[in-house]
């Protein structure tokens, strides 16, 4: 099912049938540096990661992570969304896509969408996020987004930059 559609990209909720997709993404060194190693190792644990993160959170929030796909070919480029994190008063955008598809707008133009979707449709009020303290180009596209850093936060063993976006 389609949640947002930009002039290029269609976003939509996962399913099971995307497990090859996050298998690939969550085991990319990229992903592994600046979001951290999720343990998702086979696509049974990818199945696993979809049911009990995103679907979850569908389920219990109405928002969650998103597949990221071209409108061109159909594509799964990335995964952009917002979630809502225990360890965070506010829901949280996230993103993340693969490296092949950096550089060509998907991740500003995707998260766009999801908080005009989240402001407008959801009706979400004040979005964080956040970011290793090293993780430049997410810093740069929080900045283009409107997003201003907060103050450092401790999350397990890791001190990280949390920047928040008002309505």
């Amino acid at each position: 099912m389609t949640v947002i559609e930009t002039a290029r990209l269609r976003l939509r909720e996962f399913t099971a049938e995307d497990a090859a997709f996050v298998l690939r993404l969550l085991n990319e060194p990229s992903f592994l540096r600046f979001i951290g190693d999720r343990g998702v190792r086979s696509l049974d644990d990818a199945c696993r990661y979809i049911a009990e993160g995103p679907v979850a959170g569908y389920a219990r929030f109405g928002h969650g992570l998103l597949r990221v796909e071209r409108k061109s070919d159909g594509e799964t480029v990335g995964m952009c969304g917002v979630l809502k994190r225990e360890a965070l008063p506010d829901p949280d955008l996230g993103f993340s896509f693969l490296p092949e598809h950096w550089s060509q707008g998907y991740a500003i133009e995707s998260a766009r969408g999801v908080l005009r979707h989240a402001r407008g449709t959801l009706g979400l009020g004040r979005i964080v996020a956040i970011t290793t303290n090293d993780n430049e180009p997410s810093i740069r596209l929080l900045g283009k987004l409107g997003f201003q850093f907060e103050r450092m936060i401790r999350m397990g063993d890791e001190e990280l930059r949390l920047f928040a976006s008002e309505p």
